[in-house]
């Protein structure tokens, strides 16, 4: 929702927005779920959602993409993801991509295209600083986000 999104105030424009994000499913491909903590400064947001068929690699993408998508202005961002494949896919992958008109080194259409194409939408406005960090390693935040992700496949798809 936009009047939920996360607004920097003008005068703070150096600040960063930190983004955790997280997503997952049961069995692979199967019900998902994903979430993102979105924290400027002091203010905490969490976002989260289900897809009754999905894989993990769809619901890793949707959780950037949801978080990117809320942020009300152009930001600085850092966004965690223990994704490599959005981490790989955002940084090495996708300009070879899209200069092969969304074909992959096979000449095999890119999966999950559509998606890759959102996050690109998503990012465009800001400037981020893609991190990866390691799952189920002890991060607090990825953590987190984690849970919040299983809990919306849990209890959308009322399953363990």
């Amino acid at each position: 929702m936009a009047s939920d999104a996360l607004e920097p105030a003008p005068e703070a424009e150096a600040r960063v927005v930190e983004i955790w994000t997280d997503g997952g499913c049961k069995p692979n491909p199967g019900p998902g779920g994903w979430a993102a903590i979105l924290r400027y400064g002091s203010v905490e947001k969490e976002l989260s959602g289900y897809d009754a068929a999905t894989t993990n690699n769809r619901m890793e993408l949707t959780a950037a993409i949801s978080a990117l998508e809320s942020l009300k202005r152009p930001c600085a961002v850092v966004l965690h993801t223990d994704s490599e494949y959005v981490r790989n896919g955002i940084s090495r992958w996708v300009n070879g991509w899209v200069r092969n008109n969304w074909r992959n080194a096979a000449k095999d259409p890119v999966k999950n295209m559509e998606l890759w194409q959102r996050l690109l939408a998503a990012a465009r406005p800001h400037k981020v600083d893609w991190r990866w960090v390691r799952g189920h390693a002890g991060d607090p935040m990825n953590e987190r986000a984690d849970v919040l992700a299983t809990k919306a496949r849990v209890s959308e798809g009322r399953e363990g």
